[in-house]
């Protein structure tokens, strides 16, 4: 339990370093939230055409889902750039641009993924295997590719005929299906893929309900109606813009006024005003992801390129990274910083997902004193100094300055540097930080939570972890398809993680989402991507 000290220097911190924002408010525990994931159109009365507004909390990478890393680029792609498969409002995954499920081979070592013919790209490409085949080649081949680790051990991708393309596995890869409904699974045209190389992402060409206008950086992104749509009946809005805009007070703003109709990322501080406002609807609904701190252990020369061991003891000592991992009053810290409305997190392996075990669930304890005993051990100075860099939104600072209190009582001098979202993404590929704090918004299957961050050698690894029995672990969770045994494997990886500690899991967000009554069809599910595609203006006032 924290101390009295630490529990009054969480709140003074939060409310006066942000005084500027709304102050913070302790709330009870046990306060339940309830899911809402938003609702289709249906049979409601809705407008055809009308421009729709949404203000997004942060910058997406560049718009190539092969690269990209990105949430925010989810939300823009998701409109544009159809994936093979998609999750539904339960967690299930469904067919988007595939006919059906994948069927798999006896000795799981062929995965045969029948596709839609009969469709084309907002370029009028035609869409059949073979475009699938072009696109899931460069997902796995691409030098600066974030998507080869999420495919697994691939021998060889086919093309056997016009409906149908086979993965070809050098060992049983039971993720595949997951990753396909996520950004592995976005088939590009593969004409535009010609023409545009590694420039993709600034004029992507997929299929989707809408197409790629323009991008102005740091301003705004602009899609439109895509009459080429296989859908394209149930398309009813004419163009979507994704207004850039950082903070949670001017998007709650914007909300209100009537400027913007959608905002993603809504701040614990003004949830409950904004859910209180007759004009607006919130959307609520729990994460998959995690948010937490990678240390860098290794990566001296950028992500992708051989790792050398930093010279620093948080980076060689395990005994420096559990002490701080023990300095985190994870409890505390949520109910203070996001006002109840979030989580702890302990490990890369969502609660509410079939694989969870009370390994994955277990939680470390917050014990400021053997931290320092183990800092003690290591020989090193108490306060310990350490860096960290954090994105410079409110939520996110509000959450550091109370981490630097907590970690306070375990010995460490946390200094915090705050910098833009977009240049932390780049930071952390580059590895130029001693930590850094950034999250990930998760996905149903934990393989993709897990493997691309911390396996040797993934593009997701940034900060150069390596450990050949979490590998070994990863790996043979991946070849078994009962729920109960990648359960415990993922347990027994989680163990072997916060023995190490690569990375620190603090917390978990709940999405929320805020849209004006006058549109509908906007849905957010467990994934955290904002689903626009179908959505519309109503014709009624109703709400």
């Amino acid at each position: 339990m924290a101390s009295r000290f630490f529990r009054m220097a969480v709140l003074g911190l939060a409310a006066a370093t942000l005084a500027a924002c709304v102050p913070v408010q302790h709330v009870a525990r046990n306060v339940v939230h309830t899911d809402d994931f938003g609702t289709p159109v249906g049979t409601r009365p809705v407008q055809q055409g009308g421009d729709l507004v949404m203000g997004l909390s942060a910058e997406p990478d560049r718009l190539d889902p092969t690269t990209s890393s990105s949430l925010y680029t989810r939300y823009v792609m998701t409109t544009i750039c159809e994936k093979l498969y998609d999750l539904n409002s339960a967690g299930e995954v469904v067919p988007q641009l595939a006919t059906a499920l994948p069927s798999t081979s006896a000795d799981g070592l062929s995965v045969t993924i029948p596709v839609r013919t009969g469709i084309v790209f907002a370029d009028g490409t035609p869409f059949d295997a073979q475009a699938v085949q072009t696109s899931l080649q460069r997902h796995f081949t691409l030098k600066t590719s974030q998507r080869t680790s999420e495919m697994g051990p691939v021998k060889s991708i086919e093309a056997p005929d016009a409906s149908h393309v086979v993965i070809q596995y050098k060992r049983p890869f039971a993720p595949i299906t997951a990753a396909l409904a996520d950004r592995a699974g976005m088939i590009m045209s593969p004409v535009a893929l010609q023409r545009e190389g590694d420039n993709f992402g600034d004029n992507p060409v997929c299929v989707g309900p809408f197409k790629f206008v323009k991008r102005v950086p740091q301003t705004s992104i602009v899609v439109t109606r895509d009459p080429l749509y296989y859908d394209a009946k149930d398309v009813h809005l004419d163009t979507i813009t994704y207004r850039i805009m950082a903070d949670a007070n001017i998007r709650a703003a914007n909300l209100r006024s009537g400027d913007i109709q959608v905002a993603d990322t809504i701040s614990p501080q003004d949830v409950d005003a904004l859910a209180k406002d007759p004009q607006l609807k919130v959307l609520q609904s729990g994460s998959l992801g995690y948010q937490g701190l990678t240390i860098n252990i290794g990566n001296v020369d950028g992500v992708g390129k051989p790792t050398k061991q930093i010279d620093t003891p948080i980076a060689k000592d395990p005994r420096v990274r559990e002490a701080l991992s023990l300095s985190v009053d994870r409890q505390t810290l949520v109910d203070t910083v996001f006002n109840n409305w979030f989580e702890p997190a302990c490990s890369p392996v969502a609660p509410q997902t079939p694989y969870a075990s009370p390994a994955s669930n277990a939680c470390p304890a917050f014990d400021p004193q053997k931290s320092r005993q183990l800092l003690a051990e290591a020989g090193v100075p108490i306060p310990y100094a350490v860096t960290m860099l954090v994105t410079n939104t409110q939520d996110a600072l509000r959450y550091a300055q109370a981490l630097q209190a907590s970690v306070a009582e375990g010995g460490f001098d946390l200094k915090i540097v705050p910098v833009e979202y977009s240049t932390l993404l780049d930071v952390q590929k580059r590895g130029t930080f001693e930590t850094l704090f950034l999250g990930w918004s998760g996905r149903i299957d934990p393989d993709g939570n897990i493997t691309r961050f911390l396996s040797t050698g993934a593009g997701g690894n940034y900060g150069g972890f390596s450990s050949s029995s979490l590998d070994d672990l990863l790996a043979r969770a991946a070849r078994v398809t009962d729920p109960a045994q990648r359960a415990d494997l993922y347990g027994q990886a989680t163990q072997v993680i916060q023995q190490q500690n690569p990375y620190i899991y603090t917390y978990r967000q709940r999405n929320l989402t805020a849209h004006s009554t006058r549109v509908t069809g906007i849905e957010v599910y467990s994934d955290g991507v904002v689903r626009l595609g179908k959505a519309a203006f109503v014709t009624d006032q109703k709400g």
